[in-house]
């Protein structure tokens, strides 16, 4: 029991020296916590003294330097608004200024017209004066006149009036005559620009016709030999004769290709030679071509003297000669040319001898006009001026001459034979069958034909034959009567010669016929 208490005596003890000494420990860390605050509050609040100093001044500064800013922004302002303000016076200045002169001349004008008008009116006042006076000069003049001339005013107006009248009748002739040389320039000006378009349209077709030739091979075997490596051969013959091979999947067959006649046979006869020989190569091919050359020279030369015989044309300069043997090659329209240039001279000679005039003079002419279609190198001359500066330089008559120059008006003709020679080689171009014309064109040429006629009622059947120089027309027997036949044939004669264009004329040929057919079983 005593020991209980002891120990709760010494517990009890223990509890308050523990609290005491606690106490003592907590008031010890208290004070040395409020020392290290009191510290740190210390150096927060000088922290914070300077820290509000550095912001007070850097404040100061920039307050400071937005008050320049401000200071010079209004400076600036108040400069521009000044500166605007002195120029709207100095323009308001200068406005008063020009305004001040202005009325200043304006008032000098205004005196200066005063002036004027006072001296119009003095004027005005000196030629009323003038006028009368003048009238009566006038009136005294036309009387003296009256007198000298013996005529009064009114016939003297009536022969005025005359001489007025033949004078523009005049100016209206020359007036005319001007007009009508000027619509003769756009009327050629007009048929240049269609002949152009025409040219344009079939110029494609008319080359095909007349600058190629077909040379028929035996097999397509040959065509290699006449390429040969690497294509030597071709280019040796095109180098040579001066045409264009054309070789292509035709089967058997070769184009050449010049607008040259002349040369094409040469290339044509040299490749027979080379094909026939069976020896292709570039020495041969030269060799060949030159031989041929120099053969279808001989052959010009000998055309052209049998033709100067046969016409009985003598004394025809050698040149001449050979240019009328190269017409044999060469075609026009179609028309060879040869045969046209013979034709129109047998004409000439036949139509100068029904006149009373020189035959042989006339043929000579007629056989020489087209020389200019065959020139040795090309020119920018028409052929009849060409042919005409040929005739002249190999000593030709000056009546030939002017007939060749002349025989499609593009110079004067001075010669009685000239106008012949025109006419003549007009009837030989124009003739029915003269010129081929291409084939799709002549099969629409027929093709029309035959259905210009099928227009007509009681019409069954239309044949266009001989060329198209000739029309069949077969109708019904139970519509058309004889009378309607005649009728019908008159009427699409008519009609084919008003609606259509085609050589010499056609014949329009109506078939009525009534057949009555059975049949005996």
């Amino acid at each position: 029991m005593d020991q209980n208490i002891l120990f709760a005596i010494i517990g009890g003890a223990g509890l308050i020296m523990g609290i005491l000494a606690g106490k003592l420990i907590f008031a010890k860390n208290t004070k040395k916590q409020i020392a290290d605050a009191e510290l740190l509050a210390q150096n927060i609040i000088k922290e914070a003294e300077l820290r509000g100093e550095t912001f007070k001044k850097e404040k100061e500064l920039e307050a400071k330097e937005r008050f320049v800013q401000m200071k010079s922004n209004h400076d600036k302002e108040v400069f521009e608004k000044n500166k605007k303000i002195n120029d709207a016076e100095n323009r308001i200045r200068q406005k008063e200024q020009s305004i001040n002169q202005k009325e200043s001349n304006l008032d000098k004008h205004i005196k200066e017209n005063e002036a004027i008008k006072d001296n119009l009116n003095r004027q005005i006042e000196l030629v009323n004066i003038k006028r009368t006076e003048l009238e009566k000069h006038q009136e005294e003049h036309i009387r003296r006149l009256e007198k000298i001339a013996g005529l009064t005013a009114d016939e003297a107006k009536t022969q005025l009036v005359e001489s007025l009248k033949q004078e523009a009748q005049t100016k209206a002739l020359a007036a005319q005559q001007e007009i009508i040389e000027d619509a003769k320039q756009k009327a050629n000006k007009e048929a240049r620009k269609i002949i152009i378009q025409t040219i344009q349209r079939t110029a494609a077709e008319q080359a095909i016709e007349n600058s190629i030739t077909v040379f028929n091979l035996e097999s397509d075997e040959v065509k290699g030999q006449i390429i040969g490596r690497e294509g030597r051969n071709i280019r040796a013959i095109e180098a040579a004769t001066g045409v264009d091979l054309i070789v292509d999947d035709t089967p058997e067959a070769i184009v050449l290709s010049s607008f040259d006649p002349l040369r094409r046979e040469i290339a044509r006869l040299s490749l027979q030679r080379l094909v026939a020989d069976g020896r292709i190569h570039p020495a041969r091919i030269e060799e060949v071509v030159d031989k041929t050359r120099k053969q279808i020279e001989e052959q010009v030369m000998e055309i052209g003297e049998r033709t100067v015989i046969e016409l009985g044309i003598h004394g025809l300069h050698k040149e001449l000669v050979r240019m009328v043997g190269r017409m044999r090659f060469r075609s026009s329209y179609g028309q060879n040319l040869l045969m046209h240039s013979r034709e129109v001279a047998n004409l000439c000679a036949i139509m100068a001898s029904e006149l009373g005039m020189n035959p042989k003079l006339a043929k000579r002419a007629g056989l020489l006009h087209d020389i200019g279609k065959v020139p040795d190198e090309e020119t920018e001359l028409s052929h009849a001026l060409l042919g005409a500066k040929l005739a002249e330089k190999y000593g030709e008559n000056p009546a030939v001459i002017n007939a060749i120059g002349a025989h499609h008006d593009e110079i004067e003709m001075q010669y009685v034979i000239s106008p012949i020679v025109q006419a003549c080689d007009a009837i030989s171009g124009a003739r029915p069958g003269a010129r081929r014309e291409i084939m799709q064109q002549y099969l629409q040429r027929i093709k029309d034909l035959e259905n210009l006629a099928m227009t007509y009622n009681g019409v069954e059947k239309a044949y266009a034959i001989q060329a198209g120089r000739e029309l069949r027309v077969i109708v019904e027997a139970d519509k058309v009567s004889d009378q309607d036949s005649e009728k019908l044939s008159f009427e699409i004669a008519q009609k084919i010669q008003n609606e259509m264009t085609f050589p010499g004329q056609i014949k329009v040929t109506v078939i009525r016929e009534k057949r009555a057919v059975n049949v005996a079983r």
